[in-house]
């Protein structure tokens, strides 16, 4: 009998974002000039005295296990930092500390999804999400959020959505690919919704930090102790601090909640990285200048993005109030000629763009919005730059 790999396994798709990122690597390897615009991270280093922090970790000594969720310190720290910040009240046993944001996520799923439950994902979205539901036996129901609507879902089509086996709402704010901001009005719809259909909400935070224009950052699960007890409130140090490669990610949830996921946990990976744990209780416990320093970048950045992008041919952008992505709609290119032959698709454009003109993008099929590209703008100004004037050759050149 010929032995047979998992079904599951072999019906997730890989990362586009990693894929196109890795061709763009792979093309600078081999001396060529790209511009790769694919940066799911901040550019700028890790502030020194995190490193300091988990520097002094390996001198003295703190490389064993510790505890499943994460230890006492950290997650005390992070109980008071979901105080200062989001207006949240958790102890430290509703915290669990992860191995990255992904592995919140994947925690999450395990712990709250039986078969056949169903998870709304509005579109666009992040494109692990569809993927983290179904490795937990989770259904995903869409949400198409529309640019007439600022890419973000009503309380009106969420509760269309509603059927009897949705068990979760996943929402993600600042958003990744769209860099939208949902407005305290906005999440008091949506969590009245969620309150009298009674389903969780998956709060995705990892962006909190990163806010532009004079808008608020507003955690769902602040607004009434109803929606706080549907909510599990995932963030992490990845973005706000520079710290991708640490992994290290958070929940604050009901303490049910979390000591399920911790269970989980204690099979799967165990404790997260006793190391990156000591950078990251200095990243949460000390100077913070470094983040406002690094968002006042981002916001010069998106700024100069938007304008150099809306006054192009054939594209446009809505300006983003958070995260650090550009969403931009090609749909007006799919009818012109390049070289004699139509644009056709996202997919063609993304692949003329990285062969013929060295800058690499993400095509947002895997986001769910067919006809548009993310721009990130973790790069450096004169990247931006100069990728930009090879995308506008390029539009210049259709027919």
């Amino acid at each position: 009998m010929a032995l047979t790999l998992s079904k599951k396994a072999m019906a997730v798709k890989p990362s586009s974002t990693l894929s196109i990122t890795a061709k763009a690597n792979e093309l600078k390897a081999n001396g060529i000039d790209v511009v790769g615009f694919g940066a799911g991270e901040p550019d700028f280093s890790t502030p020194e005295n995190i490193c300091e922090a988990a520097k002094k970790a390996i001198d003295s000594g703190f490389t064993k296990y510790t505890p499943v969720p994460g230890t006492m310190e950290l997650r005390k720290a992070i109980c008071e930092k979901f105080r200062k910040f989001n207006n949240l009240h958790y102890e430290p046993d509703q915290i669990v500390v992860s191995n990255g944001g992904k592995h919140s996520l994947t925690n999450i799923f395990s712990a709250i999804l039986n078969p056949g439950d169903e998870v709304i994902i509005p579109s666009p979205y992040w494109l692990s999400y569809p993927e983290i539901v179904r490795l937990a036996d989770g259904v995903p129901v869409y949400i198409r959020a529309d640019k007439s609507q600022n890419y973000k879902i009503t309380a009106k089509q969420l509760e269309e959505a509603c059927t009897e086996k949705t068990k979760a709402l996943i929402l993600n704010s600042p958003g990744n690919p769209t860099g939208m901001v949902y407005t305290r009005e906005e999440l008091e719809a949506i969590a009245k919704v969620a309150v009298e259909k009674d389903f969780y909400v998956v709060s995705d935070e990892m962006y909190e930090y990163l806010v532009y224009g004079g808008e608020t950052h507003v955690s769902i699960a602040s607004l009434n102790e109803e929606i706080y007890k549907r909510t599990i409130t995932c963030s992490g140090v990845s973005k706000s601090y520079s710290m991708t490669g640490w992994r290290i990610g958070y929940t604050g949830s009901t303490r049910e909640i979390a000591k399920l996921m911790s269970s989980v946990q204690s099979h799967q990976t165990s404790n997260p990285n006793s190391i990156a744990q000591k950078a990251a209780y200095e990243a949460l416990v000390g100077p913070q200048d470094f983040v406002e320093r690094m968002r006042d970048e981002f916001e010069k950045r998106l700024n100069y993005m938007v304008d150099r992008i809306n006054a192009m041919k054939h594209v446009s952008v809505l300006k983003p109030k958070g995260a650090f992505y550009t969403f931009v709609d090609v749909g007006g290119t799919f009818d012109k000629s390049y070289k004699g032959q139509k644009v056709g698709n996202v997919d063609n454009l993304a692949k003329i763009l990285i062969e013929d003109y060295n800058v690499a993008v993400i095509p947002c099929n895997d986001f769910g919005f067919d006809d548009h590209i993310r721009l990130s703008y973790a790069i450096s100004m004169e990247a931006i730059k100069k990728g930009l004037d090879r995308i506008e050759k390029y539009l210049n050149d259709l027919e």
